[in-house]
């Protein structure tokens, strides 16, 4: 695998917990290059101590302003990006029904997990096309595709992902990058337990399998969708759910 993504270079958002962590902590593990983006940089230092291969970026991915310098900076300091991964999301207020909503959080949903991603995206985008190759992988989740009730922002926020990872991997399939999506059930991190209990066995009360996902499980999924071996699937959205989606 070392061998597989020699020299490559990775930005992750959303890569001071949960998701993001665990596929920086992955892709670390096989000598990537890392670019970490995240709002929170006290807790970005602490999760990503002690490493030389890691150059961490205190970034609010709902700023496209930041966003572009950020990723300018990243191609100034390294020269190339390979992969992107976008990890930053959040789940608003849930376990509520759409008139009890607040416009203001489901906006704020959109903004980072939409939004953000399309920020990342369309900069580095640009990047990725001048070495005519590029892995990006949007997270989004089972409720994008089936919509939890309790989640009307997050999942709308996260049907919108989907639909733009089919719109950019048709845009580039002949550019040699490949956008993809990846919709799991419920993964255990810190954003599900702060999630109400009740909101919690709804979601896993749907899986077959009757468990969460775990962050290795996330993490070995996502590093073959990022890799040079998955060079002929692209606009897809790939399947983490313990059997609740089979399609």
């Amino acid at each position: 695998m070392n061998e597989l993504f020699s020299g490559q270079v990775a930005v992750i958002t959303g890569a001071a917990s949960g998701l993001g962590l665990a596929i920086a902590q992955k892709l670390l593990s096989q000598s990537v290059k890392l670019a970490l983006f995240d709002k929170d940089i006290s807790l970005l230092k602490k999760a990503l101590v002690n490493t030389e291969h890691a150059m961490l970026y205190e970034t609010d991915v709902t700023d496209e302003t930041a966003v572009a310098m950020a990723v300018e900076a990243v191609y100034g300091h390294y020269g190339t990006i390979d992969i992107l991964i976008n990890c930053a999301g959040i789940t608003g207020v849930t376990n509520i029904k759409s008139h009890e909503t607040d416009t203001a959080n489901a906006a704020a949903v959109f903004a980072v997990n939409y939004w953000g991603a399309y920020f990342t995206s369309k900069h580095v985008l640009r990047i990725m096309l001048k070495a005519n190759y590029g892995r990006i992988l949007h997270i989004a989740s089972v409720a994008g595709k089936e919509g939890n009730a309790g989640m009307l922002a997050y999942s709308a926020s996260k049907a919108a992902v989907i639909g733009m990872t089919k719109v950019q991997g048709k845009e580039y399939a002949e550019t040699g990058i490949t956008v993809n999506a990846l919709a799991p059930a419920v993964i255990r991190t810190a954003l599900v337990d702060q999630m109400p209990e009740a909101q919690v066995k709804y979601m896993t009360d749907k899986i077959p399998m009757k468990r969460c996902g775990t962050l290795d499980e996330f993490a070995d999924m996502s590093m073959f969708i990022v890799s040079p071996q998955n060079s002929f699937t692209t606009g897809f959205t790939f399947d983490l759910t313990g059997g609740r989606a089979t399609y």
